[in-house]
């Protein structure tokens, strides 16, 4: 049984944890409504830039004359996966969610025969998958030193994919990030980028309006698709960034909640202890008066 002096340093060093717990959750709190307003003042041009690419990608159809960015190289063997994680930790199941999606799409191609190459983006992601799949690692961009994400960030992302594609390190590209929702749902997704791919909703999001493009659709796409990549990295980098504020905010408020239980629990065994040794010592007291 713990001493009256360990159980007193446990309850401060919980009440210690407390604090910590606390002022991370309130920071958190703060960095959240940047990241939630960032995120979500994204997703109209992004939406809107879909259904415009979505319009031109249906009138080109699969002409000869597509961009590879559209077509594709006519093959889907090597795929590169880029996994979008934190650099940091303490954010619940933000990171490993993220990360089991990747390693769970990275397994099927494997055991399909595809060959699988890997590049993450931000360290925890990267540690998740290094024991598994390590020997698929082609390389790391680090953001640790990024306050605050830009399009300057993604442009950089997207240039090293872009680079590789056109040097034929892979075919298919698809990029892993976390979608935010609200404090306590971020739902993982997988998305692709390379070759582009664009969902029904957003051909349906486009009006009905005809356009006579200037100087051709595929020229247009062709200059638009590598914009495509780096704003699908860059949507992706701000949902990131507010999932994990959210997840590390919700992460905390259970940390905070969880020490002060433990400190009552810690509490009331003090108390407990403390009225035994009392108990004892008027005992001793009592049997010694009496045998005098």
């Amino acid at each position: 049984m713990p001493s009256l002096k360990d159980l007193k340093n446990r309850i401060e060093s919980v009440k210690s944890t407390r604090k910590i717990t606390k002022a991370m959750q309130m920071v958190a709190a703060a960095k959240l409504r940047r990241a939630q307003e960032a995120a979500e003042a994204s997703r109209p041009y992004t939406e809107r830039f879909n259904a415009v690419m979505a319009g031109l990608a249906a009138s080109v159809g699969g002409s000869d004359s597509a961009p590879k960015l559209l077509s594709g190289t006519g093959s889907d063997q090597t795929h590169l996966l880029v996994v979008m994680t934190a650099e940091r930790g303490l954010c619940g199941g933000f990171n490993g969610n993220i990360s089991k999606l990747a390693r769970g799409h990275a397994q099927k191609l494997v055991a399909e025969g595809k060959t699988v190459k890997i590049l993450t983006v931000g360290k925890k992601g990267r540690d998740a998958l290094k024991r598994d799949l390590g020997d698929h690692f082609v390389g790391h961009v680090d953001l640790s030193e990024v306050k605050r994400v830009g399009y300057g960030d993604a442009q950089g992302v997207a240039q090293d994919i872009l680079t590789r594609f056109d040097a034929g390190e892979f075919d298919v590209a698809t990029i892993f990030f976390a979608e935010f929702q609200n404090v306590v749902t971020q739902i993982p997704t997988a998305q692709q980028i390379i070759p582009a791919s664009f969902d029904a909703a957003d051909e349906a999001g486009g009006d009905a309006t005809l356009y006579d493009y200037e100087p051709s659709e595929e020229a247009i796409l062709a200059d638009l698709l590598p914009r495509g990549v780096a704003t699908a990295i860059f949507s992706a980098l701000l949902e990131n960034g507010a999932s994990e504020q959210g997840a590390r905010m919700s992460a905390m408020d259970n940390a905070t909640r969880n020490a002060g239980e433990m400190i009552d629990k810690l509490t009331i065994q003090f108390n407990r202890s403390r009225q035994a040794v009392i108990t004892n010592e008027l005992i001793e007291i009592i049997s010694g008066a009496e045998a005098l």
